[in-house]
């Protein structure tokens, strides 16, 4: 299973109006497991971001003056995300503007170019409702160290995202365990010898069986005969 978390910082909140994508972060995880492998652009939006826009990321005009247009990546980006589920927090945002990109050079739109689109701030919200559900939020909610983000950055923020989306998925109390864990496991089992281990059979006393008798009748009386346990008892030998 090949999931890309995936987050990008635009110029401003409306690509309807003409905002761009100046950076995009994307980190693969394969099989619930971070492979190394990411992708990072800074890019020149060919227009200046709104001053708040750059209170969040801190990239200012000049920094990006110099970097590559949206349409020299485009190839990468979409090769390295193909086949993949894409997870976003807030992903209307996000594909928003890249379908905006995209359009622009007469492509499709993205989630067409990939597997699946995952918004995993609805996740967030279906499981902790009526809370806040922003990553920072989330970050200190399931205890995912975000002290690094004193600015918004997109490859950091997938990289957290990942970090949380763990935890979303598989609380540290969860019997579930993945496919690696559970080949792992199954591995070790295979290699002990079952053979000769002998169980000890432990006879209930007489005391222990009268107070459990005395419990199924209990159980017969208030359930009108109907106690699942009497169905295991042995027949009586003649």
């Amino acid at each position: 299973m090949r999931q890309i978390f995936l987050d990008t910082e635009t110029t401003g909140l409306s690509p309807d109006a003409g905002d761009r994508i100046i950076e995009i972060g994307c980190v693969e995880m394969v099989n619930r497991r971070l492979s190394g492998r990411n992708l990072h652009f800074y890019l020149n939006p060919q227009r200046p971001s709104h001053p708040d826009a750059v209170k969040i990321h801190g990239l200012t005009d000049d920094f990006l003056a110099d970097k590559p247009l949206f349409e020299s990546v485009a190839d990468e980006l979409l090769e390295f995300v193909a086949g993949a589920e894409i997870i976003i927090h807030n992903a209307s945002f996000d594909v928003g503007f890249l379908n905006a990109e995209l359009k622009r050079l007469a492509r499709a739109p993205f989630p067409g170019m990939v597997a699946s689109v995952t918004d995993s701030l609805l996740m967030a919200r279906s499981m902790f409702p009526g809370k806040a559900n922003s990553l920072d939020a989330l970050c200190k909610r399931l205890e995912v160290d975000n002290t690094g983000r004193s600015l918004h950055g997109a490859l950091l923020d997938a990289g957290l995202l990942a970090e949380v989306y763990i935890r979303l998925t598989r609380g540290q109390d969860s019997l579930v365990i993945d496919a690696g864990e559970a080949a792992a496991t199954q591995s070790a089992i295979a290699s002990v010898d079952f053979r000769g281990l002998v169980l000890p059979v432990i006879e209930a006393s007489d005391a222990e069986a009268e107070s459990h008798a005395a419990m199924l009748k209990e159980l017969d009386k208030v359930s009108g005969g109907k106690t699942v346990w009497r169905r295991f008892e042995p027949e009586p030998v003649a």
